[in-house]
């Protein structure tokens, strides 16, 4: 079923890209490749859940402001609190708090955030434009060989694979991890391990697809290519963690495997 769904999504990105380049022949693409890898060795991808598949930004914007009106505390503009994302939940709190002394404090308020983000996690967040069409393309291989996606996300478990599912990529993913769904989180490889592992898949045959520096850095850790992009959250931490190759669209990131 997953095959014959990657088919027939793959012929009509392809369908949708002609005709995007018979409206718009001056469309360039802006792939900037660090260190080229022949996508047809590539049998598994391991991607970020949020700022690379999902634009979840207001609705973690809202939960955290929620948890620090619940405190008492003064809001947090916007662009601070994305910037504190990337690290797992208690990660995001804590910098919103300004990393505390107070243990007692964090917990209260990752108890809230937790409550709060299970009830609110879908308010705003939806799949990036052109994800959809780029995952069918991409599950398709050169050589005809399906590839094989996954989810490696610091965001909670549980969350990661009702969002995956509730905005229709699940179909894309046998694999949906989370933040806790091991000892430590990403840039710790032992995510990324596990899920080479689980698909039986040496690290060169493998990238790790990411909008940030903890995603580039997984994937140096575990041996994998990395592939950047530059649309999501924390598109400034790239420039100091260069990926192997950086993209600027999913469209570029359908085509940076074709």
């Amino acid at each position: 079923m997953l095959k014959a769904k990657c088919r027939v999504l793959a012929t009509e990105c392809w369908l949708l890209s002609a005709y995007s380049r018979i409206r718009y022949p001056d469309n360039v693409l802006m792939i900037r490749q660090n260190r080229k890898f022949d996508p047809r060795s590539i049998r598994l991808l391991i991607f970020d859940l949020d700022g690379t598949l999902i634009d979840s930004r207001l609705d973690l914007i809202h939960t955290v402001n929620a948890t620090l009106r619940h405190l008492g505390r003064p809001q947090l503009p916007g662009d601070v609190i994305a910037s504190y994302v990337g690290d797992g939940a208690p990660m995001l709190v804590r910098r919103a708090l300004g990393d505390p002394e107070d243990e007692e404090l964090v917990r209260r308020a990752l108890d809230f955030f937790l409550a709060y983000y299970r009830e609110h996690k879908l308010d705003h967040t939806h799949v990036y434009a052109g994800v959809l069409e780029a995952l069918a393309s991409i599950c398709q291989s050169p050589n005809g060989h399906p590839r094989k996606l996954a989810v490696l996300s610091n965001k909670p478990v549980n969350p990661s694979r009702a969002i995956v599912e509730a905005v229709g990529l699940g179909p894309y993913f046998a694999q949906v991890y989370g933040g806790n769904s091991f000892p430590t989180k990403k840039p710790d490889p032992v995510g990324a391990k596990t899920i080479l592992q689980e698909n039986a898949c040496h690290p060169r045959e493998a990238v790790i697809v990411g909008d940030s520096s903890n995603d580039i850095l997984t994937g140096r850790n575990a041996g994998l290519w990395t592939v950047g992009v530059t649309y999501g959250f924390a598109p400034q931490s790239l420039e100091l963690t260069p990926p192997d190759a950086l993209v600027d669209s999913p469209k570029e990131l359908a085509e940076l495997f074709l």
